[in-house]
């Protein structure tokens, strides 16, 4: 007695992508076979070694049009077995209808709804005039270097003439639903700190750690401003303001030695507000102000701050704005915390909104006992085939067709 569409989200959850060795190959081979059934028309770019994109495509009836672009990822983050309730990639759904799987909300739920989707729309006869293109990329989980970054350079991803584009989102734990229309560009810095060794019986003078506390310093303090900056205006969130975060320290070589090297890394998510050059430059000021030999690297370094317009006067926008006030949708507009692919699609120009249709659900990616309740995911099937019917249905614009 269970939906069909829950059933294909229950066995795609079962294909253990999670890294660090996920099982790509299975899972474009699911999703190959889901988009034959379909009728799509199919096509695999490897853009590295054992990283390939999939591509489905429902073609238009004005392939000159600008298309629609579905974007999904394939992989998942590593799990911690002893604190599930449920084997993580076994797909158990409660008597509440809950699945625990990994990847329930982030992002295999949105990669079947967007293909159910088009199963309803193509059951009901329906066609229109722009291409909708879905292509499942790997790697996002881990940065998307080896995927979306390498696949927005190529000549398959020009060729797909990209006009929007949708990527995921976030669940909500309220009525209202989540829309992402930027995100913080992600920097990852390791300061090095050198100083003078010796014995650790000694007070040396000008040592590694001396330094490192400094900088340490600087860059906490920033943190706690930016954190009661948040606490203290309820109009913001946390895509509004920058987090930092100290993630690994390093050195040392024994109890009784002092080091002449040490290091720290640091996670940084900077809002499309802030001027990245003068932000480097206060970084720069830290080190600086810590003493000689105090060096940073970019282990990432993203300085990409496009948005998309949520305008009303944008035909995207008024599209997909139009759809959700029709169906009663109400939206929150925010900056995205973390990074996803949309950020690369942005970066070649082109509008991409993050939108997961989870309501009413707590925020579980990358958490322990991750899931989403069976209704929820079929409500999401059904606002992403009226977002595409609109989407799709967008009136020729300046300089198409």
């Amino acid at each position: 007695s269970e939906n069909p569409s829950v059933t294909l989200f229950r066995e795609y959850l079962r294909i253990d992508t999670v890294h660090p060795k996920p099982d790509y190959d299975a899972a474009v081979r699911f999703l190959e076979c889901v988009g034959a059934d379909l009728g799509l028309a199919c096509q695999k770019v490897e853009v590295c070694q054992g990283r390939v994109v999939l591509i489905l495509t429902w073609q238009g009836t004005n392939p000159r049009l600008r298309s629609i672009l579905l974007n999904s990822h394939t992989d998942v983050v590593p799990v911690f077995e002893e604190h599930w309730t449920y084997p993580p990639f076994e797909a158990v759904k409660d008597s509440q209808g809950n699945i625990y799987a990994r990847g329930a909300q982030d992002m295999k739920c949105v990669s079947i709804q967007y293909l159910e989707a088009i199963r309803r729309l193509k059951s009901e006869g329906k066609s229109f005039a722009r291409t909708i293109h879905l292509t499942f990329v790997p790697d996002e989980e881990v940065g998307g270097h080896k995927g979306m970054e390498m696949f927005v350079q190529r000549p398959e991803f020009k060729a797909l003439n990209v006009g929007f584009a949708m990527d995921e989102g976030l669940a909500s734990p309220s009525d209202t639903f989540s829309v992402f229309y930027g995100e913080r560009s992600p920097w990852w810095i390791k300061v090095k700190c050198m100083g003078s060794p010796g014995h650790g019986s000694r007070f040396i003078s000008n040592t590694a750690a001396e330094k490192m506390h400094k900088v340490i310093n600087s860059f906490l303090a920033f943190r706690e401003s930016e954190k009661q900056r948040l606490k203290s205006d309820s109009s913001l969130t946390l895509g509004d303001v920058t987090s930092l975060n100290m993630t690994m320290l390093e050195g040392g070589v024994s109890f009784n030695v002092v080091p002449s090297e040490m290091a720290a890394s640091f996670d940084i998510r900077i809002p499309p507000t802030v001027d990245l050059k003068a932000f480097e430059e206060q970084v720069a000021t830290w080190c600086r102000s810590a003493g000689d030999g105090v060096t940073y690297e970019f282990h990432q370094k993203c300085m990409d701050q496009h948005i998309t317009s949520t305008e009303e006067s944008d035909p995207w926008w008024k599209a997909f704005s139009g759809v959700c006030r029709d169906m009663k949708l109400q939206l929150k507009l925010e900056i995205f915390p973390a990074a996803t692919d949309s950020r690369y699609i942005r970066a070649v120009r082109h509008p991409a909104i993050g939108f997961s249709p989870m309501n009413r659900t707590p925020v579980l990616l990358h958490d322990h006992n991750e899931f989403l309740n069976e209704q929820v995911f079929l409500r999401g099937i059904e606002i992403y085939a009226h977002l595409l019917t609109a989407l799709a249905s967008v009136l020729p614009l300046p300089g198409e067709g």
